[in-house]
């Protein structure tokens, strides 16, 4: 899978809208490979990147049902909630980050340099401190809290910037993005809905995120 990343000519505004006119920019995947052990709700999810020298922007667009909305705060478990997800990992000799938010725009994000499952995390991690987490600009269109859960059709925006700093605090200076190829994969979940389902960008050879080795390729369009 491959993906390119438009240089935004102008900046999104981060008000949740997917036709603001700085998303006509930008190309659209969908997270459309689901995981059969998950129920038959399979909500379309469809993302948008850009980047400037500020960092690198994205906005979900998720039909769903059976929305889910019941942690909040930083670092929580928000997959299970109704979730998206974004991993991304500049440098293929460094460790991945994986930044979660839930449809209320709670954010959970690791520094994952070795996935082997442990008990309590994975085998080499670190939890993003708060200051980290807090640099990340994120805007969501569901409320924070969404309980009872929605079952009739819900259309939801979550919208995010994740400066460029904040990934280099981990895996080192990254230079100009224009021209750069990174691995990454998205995702939509929501393990604790009434109908929990487990989808992917690029398609996954087991019933796990984690997996580095399934990622897709992203590339940063050359400034024009």
């Amino acid at each position: 899978m491959r993906y390119t990343v438009r240089y935004a000519t102008n900046r999104p505004d981060l008000t949740g809208e997917w036709h603001e006119e700085a998303w006509v920019q930008a190309d659209t995947l969908e997270i459309a490979h689901f995981r059969p052990e998950g129920s038959d709700h399979q909500p379309r999810t469809l993302a948008r990147l850009l980047w400037d020298e500020r960092g690198l922007y994205g906005i979900f667009q998720v039909q769903d049902r059976y929305v889910r909305c019941v942690h909040t705060g930083y670092m929580v478990p928000v997959y299970l909630d109704s979730c998206v997800e974004i991993f991304l990992q500049p440098k293929v000799s460094k460790g991945y980050l994986n930044f979660e938010f839930n449809c209320g725009g709670s954010m959970l994000c690791f520094y994952i340099v070795d996935a082997t499952r442990v008990p309590g995390g994975f085998r080499d991690f670190t939890r993003l401190p708060e200051v980290d987490g807090k640099q990340v600009s994120v805007c969501h269109s569901m409320p924070m809290r969404v309980e009872p859960e929605i079952v009739d059709p819900t259309r939801w925006y979550l919208e995010f910037c994740i400066p460029f700093s904040v990934l280099e605090k981990w895996v080192g200076s990254l230079g100009p993005a224009g021209g750069q190829e990174w691995r990454a994969n998205l995702y939509k979940c929501g393990d604790e809905t009434s109908h929990p389902h487990w989808a992917s960008w690029a398609p996954l050879d087991e019933s796990n995120f984690h997996l580095p080795r399934c990622f897709g390729t992203i590339h940063f369009e050359k400034v024009p």
